[in-house]
């Protein structure tokens, strides 16, 4: 991916195309009165007219950058669409590898997190897998489902048809997403087999893709998504398989902080008005991604 001209020297913005236009959607108030979800956002989001958005534009067709270099995606469509019942700015920002992008909400590089970002209970808490504390936790307004895919060589030489088929292989993951997660997990069973898991942590899916394609690695563990994406459209389809079933599916968030409950609260009002209006089943059918749809937004629904 390229990147964006810098700005505040890690960080760089590139507002997405949508209009500026304000909600007619919202609720009544005391006096009877439509409130409108603009009217709901905190102040100094109404004051600013942006949401600053972190995100990592690695993971095609969820969140990346086109031919053009510009941001794409279900992720930067759905900002769109909700700039519209908003009435303000939704401004993505690059916030280099996914492992990057809590990181800069807890430290206010921008205002909320939308980058495939699984929700779990761990992130929900900030507790590590061992649940020792590690950060505050986010809040997440659930929007999309997704499981865990695995890419392998055409063919799949290896046969890889399950979880239990990564032992005694080289595996390639993305650090500092669930996948790593699961593969180190699987790393610990495998050595009770006696057949070791060598796992190959990436910062990229390209790099990933790269370690296949060259045999480095015999399988890349990702979201299903992302993984039948690749399998699909690189090399015209001749190059990578997906291998075996959907895994351990959960649903896709945005982070907000949880000092941030007011537009936590907006943001899934405002999603749940593009899947009533029918605006989101048309997003997901323009990215092929329909079997991920859900049927109305959460706070944290992974538990």
């Amino acid at each position: 991916m390229s990147q964006f001209t810098s700005r505040s020297g890690q960080v760089a913005g590139v507002a997405v195309v949508g209009a500026l236009l304000l909600s007619g959607c919202g609720s009544e108030g005391p006096q009877g009165d439509k409130v409108s979800l603009h009217d709901r956002l905190p102040k100094a989001v109404r004051t600013a007219g942006v949401i600053r958005v972190g995100g990592s534009f690695t993971a095609a067709p969820v969140i990346f950058k086109n031919a053009q270099g510009q941001p794409d995606g279900l992720d930067v469509d759905l900002a769109a669409a909700m700039e519209k019942e908003l009435g303000v700015r939704l401004e993505f920002e690059d916030a280099g590898p996914f492992a990057n992008v809590l990181p800069g909400l807890f430290e206010k590089k921008y205002d909320i997190g939308m980058s495939g970002i699984t929700d779990t209970r761990e992130r929900q808490l900030g507790v590590d897998k061992n649940d020792q504390p590690i950060n505050e936790g986010v809040d997440f307004v659930d929007y999309f489902m997704a499981g865990i895919g695995m890419v392998v060589s055409k063919g799949n030489p290896k046969k890889v048809a399950a979880i239990d088929d990564l032992c005694g292989r080289s595996v390639a993951v993305k650090k500092g997403t669930t996948h790593n997660d699961l593969v180190a997990r699987q790393q610990k069973a495998c050595e009770h087999t006696g057949k070791l898991l060598k796992m190959l942590e990436t910062s990229a899916d390209a790099e990933a893709l790269e370690l296949v394609r060259t045999g480095t690695a015999e399988v890349y563990v990702t979201d299903y998504p992302k993984a039948q994406h690749n399998a699909t459209t690189i090399g015209e389809g001749k190059t990578y398989d997906l291998a075996g079933p959907q895994i351990q599916s959960r649903p896709f968030g945005i982070a907000v902080r949880k000092s941030d409950r007011e537009l936590r609260d907006v943001l899934m009002k405002a999603m749940n008005a593009l899947i009533r209006n029918g605006t989101y089943d048309e997003l997901l059918a323009k990215r092929q991604l329909g079997a991920g749809a859900i049927q109305n937004s959460v706070v944290n629904g992974s538990q």
